[in-house]
C-alpha cells in the first residue's frame, strides 16, 4: 500500500495545516494550565503525548484500504451503540455525568466514536443507489430512511441520557445533514421543523434545569455569578485581548482563575485574550483552509460512498468548530463541545484525527479507481 502513489498523492495541504493547528493547541494549553510553581502542567504532558499517539492513529486511517475501513467501521457503529448502553450502567461518572468508559489506562467517551463511524453507516445503507453527483436530483422515497432514521434517533436518545446533549445534537445534525445530501427532500425538513415548533414546550420540559438555564442566558436572563458566569468571563476574556491581546501568558482572566474550562471548551477565549483579534482571526483563517481543502476533496471523490464518508467526517468537525466558538462568544448556549484539535481532550483529538486520516486516505484512493 506504501507505493509511490502513496507518498505523490499524499494530501499535504490539509495535514500540514493540522499539524499547525495541534502545535498551536499544545502551545495554548501551555499557556492555560501554566502556573509559576509548575510551568509545565499534567495537562500538557497528556496533550504532548496524546498528540504522539494521535499522529500515529492518522497514519492509520490513512493508509488502510478504504473497503476494509468502510467494512469494520459500519460493525463498529453498531458496537458503539452497544458501549454507549453499557456506559449508562456501569460508565465512569465525572462532572455528574457518565459518559466515559474505563480501560484501566485510560477513559474515553463513547459518544465520539459514533461521530467517527455515523458516516460509514449511513453510506453503507445508501450505498447501492450510486447517486449521480453535481445536479438537482428528486427525493427519494421516504420509507428509503426508516430505518437509518430510527438509527440515529436512537443515537442520539443514547448520548442525551449521559447527559451530553452537545454531542448528542453533533450526531442528530450530522445524520439529518447527510440523509438531506442523499436525497431525503425539502418536505422532510418542512414537517420535522414544524413538529418541533409545535412540540417546544414539551421538548422544554424534557431539559435539565442546567441545560433551561444555559438557553435562558442566551436571551439575557440569568445571574451573572451564577448562570451567566461562564458566558460573561468568556465575553470579558474575549474582549479585554483588544487587537493584538496581551501577551503570551500574559492573560489575567485565565490565570488569575477567572476564566473556567479554559483549557478545554473555552481555549479559544484563552487565544483572544492572549493574542487578540488577529490571534483569533489567524485561527478562523487556518480553520478555513483545512475545510475548503477538505471540500475540494470531497467534490473531486467519484465514488459516492466516499463522497457520504468524507462529507460526514468533515460536518462533524465544521459543526464543532462553529458550535464552540458561538458559545464561547455569547452566540450560541453552552453545549459542552470542545474546539477540535485545539482544545485539551484526548478522545476528541484522537477522532479528530482519525477522521482527518480517513480524509487524507479518501484524497489518495480517488486517484487509484
Amino acid at each position: 500500500m506504501f507505493d509511490r502513489r502513496y507518498f505523490r498523492y499524499f494530501d499535504w495541504i490539509s495535514f500540514i495545516l493540522t499539524l499547525i493547528l495541534m502545535g498551536l493547541g499544545l502551545l495554548f494549553i501551555f499557556s492555560a494550565t501554566y502556573k509559576p510553581d509548575q510551568p509545565v502542567s499534567i495537562f500538557f504532558k497528556k496533550q504532548l503525548a496524546g498528540s504522539a499517539v494521535g499522529l500515529c492513529i492518522y497514519f492509520i486511517f490513512c493508509s488502510i484500504d478504504v473497503v476494509k475501513l468502510a467494512r469494520w467501521g459500519f460493525l463498529a457503529y453498531f458496537a458503539t451503540l452497544a458501549v454507549l448502553i453499557y456506559s449508562m450502567i456501569g460508565g465512569w461518572i465525572a462532572m455528574g455525568a457518565k459518559r466515559w468508559v474505563s480501560l484501566y489506562f485510560f477513559r474515553f467517551q463513547p459518544s465520539e466514536l459514533a461521530k467517527l463511524f455515523l458516516p460509514v453507516f449511513v453510506a453503507s445503507y445508501f450505498s447501492e443507489l450510486e447517486i449521480p453527483k453535481y445536479y438537482v436530483r428528486p427525493p427519494l422515497p421516504f420509507k428509503n430512511f426508516l430505518f437509518p432514521l430510527g438509527v440515529v434517533l436512537f443515537s442520539f436518545l443514547l448520548i442525551r441520557k449521559q447527559p451530553d446533549l452537545g454531542t448528542a445534537l453533533l450526531v442528530l445534525f450530522t445524520g439529518l445533514i447527510l440523509f438531506w445530501f442523499v436525497g431525503i427532500g425539502t418536505r422532510f425538513f418542512l414537517i420535522l421543523g414544524l413538529v418541533g415548533l409545535i412540540a417546544a414546550p414539551i421538548l422544554w420540559k424534557c431539559l435539565k434545569p442546567y441545560q433551561q438555564n444555559r438557553i435562558l442566558v442566551l436571551f439575557g436572563q440569568g445571574d451573572v455569578q451564577k448562570e451567566r458566569y461562564h458566558v460573561e468571563q468568556s465575553k470579558i476574556a474575549i474582549g479585554s485581548g483588544g487587537l493584538t491581546g496581551k501577551g503570551f501568558l500574559q492573560g489575567t482572566q485565565n490565570k488569575l482563575g477567572f476564566l473556567p474550562e479554559d483549557h478545554t471548551d473555552f481555549i479559544f477565549s484563552v487565544i483572544c485574550e492572549e493574542f487578540g483579534f488577529l490571534g483569533a482571526l489567524f485561527i478562523l483563517l487556518l480553520y478555513a483552509l483545512l475545510f475548503a481543502r477538505l471540500v475540494y476533496i470531497i467534490m473531486h471523490v467519484n465514488n459516492f460512498f466516499e463522497q457520504i464518508v468524507g462529507l460526514g467526517l468533515l460536518i462533524h468537525i465544521l459543526l464543532s468548530v462553529c458550535i464552540n466558538m458561538g458559545m464561547v462568544t455569547g452566540m450560541l448556549p453552552i453545549v459542552g463541545i470542545p474546539l477540535p484539535i485545539l482544545s485539551y481532550g484526548l478522545t476528541n483529538l484522537w477522532i479528530t484525527l482519525a477522521s482527518l486520516g480517513w480524509l487524507n486516505n479518501i484524497s489518495i484512493r480517488r486517484f487509484y479507481y
